[in-house]
């Protein structure tokens, strides 16, 4: 998130609220902030940065569009020795988006040649990343994952350490970096300066923050409001197949000035976002690999209305604010309830009208309850507009602008045209076809939004969270396996060419899957490790260009090739679980697998389901 971003989507401040003015920014670093359009700080950048700028470690619980990049990186920047060519500060990160993302808004709040920022992350070329650390990079911003690539290549020297940052603590938690966080914390200097962040506090967090910090200071921000009087919520149940018909068809009938359509992962941004211009939809993407010159001059676009529709990722979307925005598209159910929230307020700002509809898939019936038991605001049902409402809505639009036309005067040549042609005929038969020629209607034919999509309903006591009939056919390909399912629940098995005798981790996949694929560590499932191959269960659909990603990628110095799982049948060899099977599923007690002067910090899976 940008330094304007941080800004921009802070709540309205009380007028004792202190300026940035206010925190003992050092003086180059406060010119900078004011460039970028600083005013007023949020509330948890009011708390964190004095803590920080003592000296003191700092636990922050805050949601998403609360501003703490800024209030880590401030502080960071304000103690950092410009001619220090080493590694001063490490921000660790649990996804290569937010990594990217981080870097540049850190990078953009630095005085000009006051800082070299670094994002280090899996999926990405070696050399690069080397290359920086060995010109002198001073902040580093990356992946658990690759963090420790770069400390066995010792490449990445954390003894001097000034300053260490946990972004999203819990969602690395979450997606099985325990070792790797916990070996992170052993390496770097012990007199570092230590802050973490974490949307939620649990247990295994407050653990970390007792073992690894000194005295830390608490700072919670207030939960977010969960809804607005202002919006209008809506769904619709359509079929994964035909998500991107039903989109153009809501976008050509919707009197917004403009639209923000949310997806889960960066490659359904840019097949949703090309499929929309393939229509004559005004669209653009953004998500995590957008560089943030580049995401800004888009939403930029998107206020002026050179953009009408703006396709992005949850993370991409961090700290966009725009006016215009009247609706709101949940492309795909976003993972979380909060996550909901925040996407739906991005419209029906300062009093205006907002709408926001999400789509449902016939098997998505439990994330619907979900929304609403979180929200406390019900539903109502939207049908998606026909072929034959669309082509009445752009013709009205065209009857709407005629009277201005008329005005303009300059008709002669058009009349005398017509009637030459028309002749004695019916010239209201003839406007009416010119008419139909302009809204893009040019007959009875079938064209690729013909298909029926608006009386689906939600399947019989379905309640899982797929559409697994439906993936088969869609365009992301992500084809359910033919041979039994290999766990209980929604989603794809999937089969990877790593083992128990590479010596994989779970967590060593899940961090592949997630840094190559833009997936996140909820996607994923239950995982089983055999001895030559593993299984992991994906609850999100995979396009053959997302598969090619994930496929390519090494974990332990073998490629992933992941296909999906065909069953006992399709494996060669008749491979069996390693051991009597993965031991998530053996009865262990969550500290039965540690080794002799193991740590028990509460940050370690205790079993192979990453769903839990």
């Amino acid at each position: 998130m940008s330094a304007r971003a941080a800004e921009n989507d802070a709540a309205p401040q009380a007028a004792t609220t202190p300026t940035f003015a206010d925190l003992d920014l050092p003086a180059d670093l406060l010119a900078t902030v004011q460039q970028l359009g600083f005013t007023t700080p949020t509330e948890i950048q009011s708390a964190t940065i004095p803590a920080l700028l003592a000296g003191r470690d700092v636990t922050g619980v805050a949601q998403t569009g609360t501003g703490k990049t800024a209030a880590f990186a401030l502080p960071m920047l304000a103690g950092l020795e410009p001619a220090a060519r080493r590694v001063q500060a490490l921000v660790l990160v649990p996804t290569r988006e937010l990594a990217i993302q981080v870097a540049d808004a850190v990078q953009s709040m630095a005085p000009r040649g006051l800082a070299r920022v670094l994002a280090i992350y899996g999926g990405a070329p070696y050399g690069p990343q080397l290359r920086g650390l060995s010109d002198g990079a001073q902040i580093v911003v990356g992946t658990p994952g690759r963090v420790i690539d770069m400390l066995d290549k010792r490449a990445l020297d954390l003894s001097e350490l000034g300053y260490l940052v946990l972004d999203e603590a819990d969602e690395m938690l979450r997606m099985g970096f325990a070792e790797d966080v916990d070996r992170i914390l052993a390496s770097a200097a012990p007199t570092r300066q230590t802050a973490l962040f974490s949307a939620t506090m649990p247990r295994a967090i407050r653990t970390v923050a007792r073992e690894h910090m000194n005295d830390p200071v608490e700072v919670a921000t207030s939960r977010p409001s969960s809804t607005t009087t202002t919006i209008t919520q809506t769904y619709a149940v359509v079929p994964f197949r035909h998500k991107v018909g039903a989109l153009a068809r809501v976008l050509a009938t919707s009197e917004a000035e403009a639209a923000v359509v949310f997806v889960r992962t960066r490659q359904t941004a840019e097949e949703v976002g090309n499929a929309l211009v393939e229509r004559g939809v005004s669209a653009a993407a953004i998500s995590g690999d957008v560089a943030q010159r580049d995401r800004e001059r888009i939403i930029e676009r998107l206020r002026s209305g050179l953009v009408r529709v703006l396709v992005a990722t949850d993370v991409a979307a961090r700290g966009m604010d725009v006016d215009r925005l009247g609706l709101v598209v949940n492309f795909d159910i976003p993972r979380e309830a909060e996550a909901y929230v925040h996407r739906i307020g991005r419209t029906g700002r300062a009093g205006r009208a907002g709408q926001a509809l999400t789509f449902f898939t016939p098997r998505e019936r439990s994330r619907l309850r979900m929304i609403e038991r979180h929200t406390g605001a019900t539903m109502t049902e939207a049908s998606i507009p026909t072929p034959a409402q669309v082509s009445e809505h752009r013709a009205r639009r065209v009857l709407d602008a005629l009277p201005a036309r008329v005005s303009a005067g300059r008709l002669e040549m058009y009349r005398d045209l017509l009637a030459g042609h028309v002749g004695d005929g019916d010239v209201v038969t003839a406007a009416a076809a010119l008419l139909a020629q302009s809204v893009g209607d040019e007959g009875p034919q079938r064209s690729r939004d013909e298909d029926e999509i608006t009386s689906q309903s939600f399947e019989p006591d379905s309640g899982r969270g797929g559409d697994r009939g439906d993936r088969r056919n869609g365009p992301r390909g992500g084809a359910r396996a033919n041979g039994p399912a290999q766990f209980a629940g929604p989603g794809t098995v999937y089969r990877v060419a790593v083992g128990h005798t590479n010596g994989v981790r779970p967590q060593d996949i899940v961090g592949a899957i997630t840094g190559e694929g833009g997936l996140r560590g909820s996607d994923l499932g239950k995982i089983q490790i055999f001895s030559r191959f593993s299984l992991v269960q994906i609850t999100t659909e995979l396009s053959g260009a997302t598969l090619g990603k994930i496929g390519a990628a090494r974990v332990a110095g073998q490629q992933l090739r992941i296909r999906p799982d065909e069953g006992p049948r399709g494996r060669a060899g008749g491979d069996r679980p390693h051991r009597g099977g993965p031991r998530s599923d053996r009865g262990r007690g969550p500290d039965s697998h540690r080794g002799p002067g193991a740590r028990r910090d509460g940050f370690r899976r205790k079993s192979y389901d990453s769903t839990r």
